[in-house]
C-alpha cells in the first residue's frame, strides 16, 4: 500500500512526510528546483503484532507497512514537474491513496510568496484539478470509442467501456469524482488502466503550527464537508478522513528517543504519533484489515483489501500456495491471546478449515494447506 503525499507549493508536505518516516529530506521556505520524490516505507503500528510475537518469541517479527510518497508541490499550468504537469501527474497516478496536504501555519517568508494560509480554498483548487486531469482522459478515451464505433470496430468490452466512460464524464462534468460512484467490479476492471486520480481513496492532511493546533474545529468541519464533495451517492466514500498535524513539532519529534517523545506529545496534548493516526486512517480510507502468520520462525502480520477471500490472502503470502491451495487453517488473535495457546483455541472449538471463498476478517490468524 503507498499514499501520495500532494499539495500547492509550501504546504508543507516533506515536512509531513520526515514527521511520518523519520527520515530528514530537505525542507526550504523557497523552491528548490526538485523534481524527484521522497520515497519512506513505515510499520504500520499494531499491538497485536508485539503480543503475538510475546506469545510465539520467533526469530523474526514483520509489521505491515505503508510507503509514503512525498511528490513535489503543485504549481498550475507548471512547466516542469508539478502535480498538474505530465511528468508530475504521471508519477501521482503510481500512488494507491492520495493525501493532500494543507497549509495552516505561519510563516513571513512563504507568506510573502503564496499569501496567507488558505486551507479551504487550497483543498477546493487541487479537488478542482484533480477532476479537471480525470475530464481530459476520459473524455479523449469516450471519443475515441465512439469514432471506432463509427468506424464498425466494435466489441462487447467497447461497448461496456463507452457506457461507463459516459457515466464518468457525466459526473466528472457536475464536479463529482469518480470514487462518489457506484461502479460495479466489471466496471472497475474496465476502466483500473486509465488510474483515475479521483477514483483513488482519499485523505486530507491540515498542516497547522503549534499555535494552531487543535485550536479551530470549525475548519475541520469546514474541509470535511468540502472533502466529501457530492459523494452521497456512495456511503463509502462519502467522508474522506480530515487529520490535523502539528507537522513541524511532529517532524523534530520524530528524531527524538521514545522517552522524551511521549513527554513533548503530553504536554502539546497528542496522544497518537502522526505515523499511527495516518496508518490507521489510510486504512479505513482504503479498506485494508490485517491478518497474521505465526509459528516460531516468523509473526507476521499482511494486509489485504476488505472483502477478499483466503484465495486471495494465499496469494499475498505467495502465489504458490494459492496455486495449490487446499484449506485455510484459521483461529482469531482475540481467541488465542484470550486462551493463551493454540492447543487451548483447538480445545474449545474455535480452530476453523476454511475453503478458498472465506472471507477473511481482520485479526485472523491463517495457516494455508497447500500442493503443488
Amino acid at each position: 500500500m503507498n499514499i501520495g503525499l500532494i499539495g500547492l507549493p509550501k504546504a508543507g508536505k516533506t515536512t509531513i512526510f520526515n514527521a511520518l518516516t523519520g527520515q530528514t529530506a530537505e525542507t526550504a521556505e523557497y523552491d528548490t528546483g526538485k523534481v524527484e520524490p521522497n520515497v519512506g516505507v513505515v510499520p504500520v503500528a499494531d499491538e497485536r503484532v508485539e503480543k503475538l510475537s510475546a506469545l510465539y518469541n520467533p526469530k523474526k517479527t514483520i509489521h505491515a507497512t505503508v510507503e509514503f510518497i512525498d511528490f513535489v508541490g503543485a504549481h498550475q499550468g507548471a512547466a516542469k514537474g508539478g502535480l498538474f504537469s505530465g511528468e508530475g501527474m504521471a508519477l501521482i497516478k503510481t500512488a494507491d491513496a492520495l493525501a493532500i496536504v494543507l497549509r495552516n501555519f505561519r510563516n513571513p517568508t512563504i507568506e510573502g510568496l503564496y499569501g496567507l494560509p488558505k486551507p479551504l480554498q487550497d483543498l477546493e483548487t487541487i479537488l478542482d484539478e484533480l477532476i479537471l486531469a480525470d475530464q481530459v482522459v476520459s473524455e479523449r478515451r469516450l471519443e475515441r470509442i465512439r469514432q471506432d464505433h463509427q468506424r464498425g470496430k466494435k466489441t462487447p468490452q467497447t461497448l461496456a467501456e463507452e457506457k461507463v466512460m459516459e457515466r464518468i464524464v457525466e459526473a466528472l462534468g457536475a464536479g463529482i469524482p469518480i470514487r462518489s460512484l457506484e461502479l460495479s467490479s466489471e466496471d472497475l476492471k474496465l476502466i483500473s488502466g486509465y488510474k483515475f486520480l479521483t477514483a483513488k481513496s482519499l485523505l486530507v492532511l491540515l498542516n497547522s503550527d503549534e499555535n494552531q493546533y487543535g485550536k479551530d474545529p470549525n475548519l475541520l468541519q469546514g474541509l470535511k464537508e468540502k472533502a466529501s464533495g457530492a459523494g452521497k451517492d456512495n456511503p463509502r466514500h462519502a467522508h474522506p478522513p480530515v487529520i490535523e498535524f502539528a507537522g513541524k513539532f511532529e517532524m523534530e519529534l520524530a528524531q527524538l528517543d521514545p522517552s522524551e517523545r511521549e513527554a513533548f506529545m503530553a504536554d502539546m496534548g497528542i496522544q497518537e504519533s502522526a505515523r499511527s493516526r495516518l496508518t490507521r486512517a489510510a486504512y479505513e480510507a482504503l479498506g485494508y484489515i490485517s491478518f497474521f502468520t505465526v509459528g516460531e520462525d516468523e509473526v507476521r502480520a499482511w494486509t489485504l483489501r476488505k472483502g477478499e477471500t483466503a484465495l486471495e490472502a494465499a496469494g499475498t503470502i505467495h502465489s504458490d500456495l494459492a496455486r495449490g491451495f487446499i484449506r485455510a487453517e484459521c483461529f482469531t488473535v482475540k481467541d488465542l491471546l484470550e486462551l493463551g495457546s493454540e492447543k487451548a483455541v483447538k480445545d474449545k472449538g474455535l480452530f476453523r478449515l476454511e475453503g478458498k471463498e472465506y472471507i477473511v476478517q481482520d485479526g485472523d490468524i491463517l495457516h494455508i494447506r497447500f500442493s503443488v
